[in-house]
């Protein structure tokens, strides 16, 4: 490992929350703190005590708890203009958080000091020095922010370092260079960087945003200059259009930069996913190193590869960042694809056999017909099983019929489904009512099928997804439905396609219930349960 040390400062639950569409509860905060302090994050900024009564909360639960790894920080600003330090009521609420690490920001940029705060250049450096230096003489660890430094130091070099000198001479720990406006490219962040640390004679951290995409490059670029902290936030939340993404540079630092954070990196998807939760955000599948399609192959030439040396197209063992390597099924695949997908459900089949044929073959003719199978593999499983003769239907259809009817004098509306179907040899007739077509069909279905399979309870439509294939046929246009269904324990995607939207529907719910009962029951030849890319977390 590389000797230079590097801490990871994690401010998701201040700088996070400024993220459109992200609010967190103090249960939320505490829970996410401790699922950081357990991963091993070295800072974790619980907030800004008294911009709102939740960051109260949230210190003073905090300094209940016995934190393993973590440096609680309580996050402010320097005194007020004109104000002497000892009577600002922000600078005591930091004191009254009693966390022993304190962050202030302050103004670099003299735009700032005399537009925003009107105060003199002057008076802003001894804003920054009598705030560090309070802080200090009541025994707190000090980190300060340079708010807007790279934008400032690109107008006025001197007044830029004499903000930082400032806070140096004062007592500052650590100082922080921000990349505030996140329109700066790597190379100037290097260089200003080490202007910075020449002029301090000490290593700075860098905290980035990402506006111009770059939030994780001018971190790294601040690092390989020398600065020993980086601060951002999970999954990249933040203001605009988020900060620099630890989930993305801790193992970048760790693994490819050689740098000793402590972490043991196997817990990193969970830790990416555990928060996207607790946050109500979605999953990003491309996100690096976690995604879902992090280590997912499609083309049928990267999975022969993949087959035969897996790092020809994987940079790092998916293993390492609790990551898992996934063969999609598509129109791109070749008999590569369909190997090893087999062999993670346990099925063995040979390269040039005649079921490998037969089932690509299938694969593509159903994808040239507008089927899809990257987020329907419990539908690719079962064309699998079908091809090689395993698949016992659960039943035999007869018919179906869906029916709408709406009033508009009486403002009233009713849809409701019949099915008829044969089930271990007897005829089922039912009828449902539901909220629209599919949830009628589906209600019907089960009535038809819960005294067999009383399990199909449990299954649920978790997700129902319809997309257009060649709207330019306007009404005649062919339809595409995804259906995600969950017992609440597994999730998995199946697929229909028809002219009809009702049709593809039904396609894809049977598929479904097929699936997983099939699954559940002990007299059919069905793979051993967990199914690695076809079942999935719920």
């Amino acid at each position: 490992m590389h000797p230079q040390r590097v801490t990871i400062y994690d401010t998701t639950l201040r700088d996070g929350t400024q993220g459109t569409g992200i609010s967190l509860s103090v249960v939320d905060k505490i829970r996410i703190a401790e699922k950081l302090d357990a991963f091993g994050v070295h800072y974790i900024e619980g907030g800004w005590p008294g911009s709102n009564p939740k960051d109260v909360a949230f210190f003073v639960e905090a300094a209940t708890r016995t934190w393993r790894n973590a440096k609680i920080t309580a996050f402010g600003m320097t005194r007020r203009g004109n104000m002497k330090v000892e009577e600002d009521s922000q600078v005591q609420m930091l004191l009254d958080a009693k966390t022993p690490t304190v962050t202030i920001v302050g103004k670099t940029w003299p735009l700032h000091v005399t537009e925003v705060f009107r105060v003199s250049l002057e008076e802003n450096l001894a804003m920054i020095s009598d705030t560090v230096r309070y802080l200090k003489s009541k025994g707190r660890e000090v980190i300060y922010d340079a708010e807007h430094f790279f934008d400032s130091f690109a107008e006025d070099p001197d007044y830029s370092i004499q903000t930082v000198v400032a806070a140096r001479n004062a007592g500052a720990d650590l100082i922080v260079l921000c990349e505030t406006n996140g329109g700066c490219l790597p190379d100037f962040v290097r260089a200003t960087t080490r202007t910075v640390m020449a002029a301090l004679g000490a290593p700075v951290g860098i905290h980035t945003h990402n506006d111009g995409g770059l939030g994780v490059a001018n971190a790294i670029a601040a690092v390989s200059a020398g600065a020993s902290q980086v601060q951002g936030t999970i999954n990249g939340y933040g203001e605009r259009v988020g900060n620099c993404d630890l989930i993305t540079i801790m193992p970048t630092l760790q693994l490819k930069m050689g740098l000793d954070l402590g972490f043991d990196l196997r817990g990193l998807r969970d830790l990416s996913r555990f928060i996207d939760d607790i946050a109500n955000a979605p999953h990003n599948i491309r996100a690096p190193y976690v995604g879902g399609a992090a280590f997912t192959h499609k083309g049928g030439l990267h999975a022969h590869a993949v087959q035969r040396l897996a790092r020809t197209y994987e940079h790092i063992d998916p293993l390492t960042v609790g990551n898992e390597r996934s063969i999609s099924i598509s129109d791109l695949s070749g008999q590569s694809n369909v190997i090893m997908k087999a062999q993670q459900m346990g099925i063995a089949l040979d390269k040039g056999g005649p079921e490998v044929t037969r089932i690509l073959a299938e694969v593509k003719r159903l994808e040239s017909e507008g089927y899809e199978f990257e987020a329907a593999e419990a539908s690719f499983h079962l064309i699998m099983r079908r091809q090689l003769g395993l698949h016992h239907p659960l039943f035999k259809l007869l018919e179906y019929h869906c029916s709408y009817r709406k009033s508009g004098e009486r403002d009233w509306a009713k849809c409701e489904a019949t099915v008829k179907v044969r089930v271990d040899g007897r005829p089922e007739y039912t009828v449902a009512e539901g909220d629209g077509p599919v949830n009628a069909m589906d209600a019907a279905l089960r009535k038809a099928l819960v005294s067999t399979y009383p399990d199909i309870e449990a299954i649920m439509i978790d997700d129902y997804k319809v997309r257009i294939l060649n709207s330019k046929q306007g009404s005649a246009a062919r339809t595409r439905v995804l259906i995600d269904s969950t017992d609440g324990i597994q999730r998995w995607g199946t697929v229909g396609v028809s002219d009809n939207v009702i049709e593809a529907s039904w396609l894809a719910l049977v598929d479904s219930f097929e699936f997983k009962l099939r699954a559940l029951d002990p007299g059919t030849a069905v793979i051993e349960e967990p199914l690695p890319g076809v079942f999935a977390a719920a």
